[in-house]
C-alpha cells in the first residue's frame, strides 16, 4: 500500500532534491556568489541576488530547508535575498540554518558558529516608509535600512524576528519567538516581544 503512495521514483527524486550540490547556484549566480568548501544544502533553498549585490557562505555551513530529522515544523526552506544594488549576505563558518529567511537591502552578516533555528526571520530593511504625511502612497515606498550583525556562535531559537539595526554579541542566546531590535550584549540570554535581556554570563 506505502508503495502506491510513495513509489521509488519518488523516493529517489526526493534524495537527489536533498543531495543538491551547492555548487550549481554558484554555477547559476557566478560572482555573485562565494561558496566555501564542504557546504551542504539540505532541500532546495530559494536564492534572489541582485546583479550588483553578493552572497558569501563560509566553510561547512549547512542550509536546511527539509523537515526531515528536524525537531519542530520546519514551515519552508531557507531564503537568501540580497536583491538591492550593493546588499550582501555573508554567513560565516560552520553555521548552521534551517527553513530561516535572511533578506539584506544593505548588509546581513552571519558569524561562525552560529545555530538558527527553523521560521525565522532576519531583516535589514522596513519595506515601506511609515508615510504618515501621504498613507496612500505608502505602499510605493521601499522603506529603510540598517545592517544587521550576529557575532559569532549565537543561537537563535524558532520563530524568531530580528529587526534592522540589531547587533548580537558573540555566544548569546535569542529565545523562540522573539522580536529583537538593538544591542545585545554578549553572552546574553535574550526573549519577549519586545526581547529584553533574561539573564547576563560572564564573558572572559
Amino acid at each position: 500500500m506505502l508503495k502506491h503512495f510513495f513509489p521509488n521514483k519518488f523516493i529517489r527524486s526526493r534524495k537527489l532534491i536533498a543531495s543538491i550540490n551547492p555548487k550549481l547556484f554558484q554555477l547559476r549566480y557566478g560572482k555573485r556568489m562565494k561558496l566555501g568548501t564542504k557546504v551542504r544544502f539540505n532541500g532546495l533553498p530559494l536564492i534572489d541576488v541582485h546583479k550588483d549585490a553578493m552572497i558569501k557562505i563560509g566553510n561547512r555551513v549547512t542550509l536546511n530547508s527539509e523537515n526531515n530529522s528536524y525537531h519542530v515544523m520546519l514551515h519552508s526552506c531557507v531564503k537568501l535575498m540580497a536583491d538591492r544594488e550593493g546588499a550582501i549576505i555573508e554567513i560565516g563558518d560552520d553555521t548552521r540554518i534551517h527553513g530561516s529567511c535572511l533578506h539584506a537591502y544593505t548588509k546581513v552578516s552571519i558569524g561562525q558558529g552560529c545555530l538558527i533555528a527553523a521560521n525565522c526571520n532576519i531583516i535589514d530593511g522596513n519595506g515601506h516608509d511609515l508615510s504618515m504625511d501621504d498613507v496612500m502612497n505608502r505602499k510605493n515606498t521601499r522603506g529603510s535600512a540598517s545592517a544587521v550583525i550576529i557575532e559569532d556562535n549565537v543561537w537563535i531559537g524558532t520563530n524568531v524576528l530580528v529587526l534592522p539595526g540589531t547587533h548580537i554579541g558573540h555566544g548569546s542566546v535569542i529565545s523562540a519567538a522573539s522580536v529583537v531590535k538593538g544591542e545585545i550584549p554578549p553572552k546574553s540570554l535574550i526573549g519577549g516581544n519586545p526581547a529584553i535581556i533574561l539573564k547576563r554570563f560572564q564573558t572572559h
